[in-house]
């Protein structure tokens, strides 16, 4: 995988605070705190992984799916975009 450092180290930090997150999300669970409270948490740290998911894919298609399709691998590329696109879908 290629991702620029400037993206990997957003990325990581990105990670960092979902890590912060989820533990958080325990303490609230222990310390038996209001269940929407904790609902509406898990739901933030959904859609934090989601926008860890797009970058993803968005530096993927920006870099790996461009050289393949240069390389002539277009199969390939296609059949990584549709099994992505299944996975977001379950």
């Amino acid at each position: 995988m290629v991702l620029m450092d400037k993206t990997k180290q957003t990325l990581i930090k990105r990670l960092k605070i979902i890590e912060g997150q989820v533990r958080g999300l325990q303490n609230m669970l222990s310390d038996d705190k209001y269940c929407i409270n904790i609902i509406t948490q898990t739901s933030a740290v959904k859609q934090a992984l989601s926008r860890v998911e797009d970058a993803l894919m968005e530096n993927h298609l920006n870099t790996c799916v461009v050289d393949q399709v240069r390389k002539g691998e277009q199969d390939m590329a296609v059949d990584e975009i549709l099994k992505v696109y299944r996975l977001k879908r379950k």
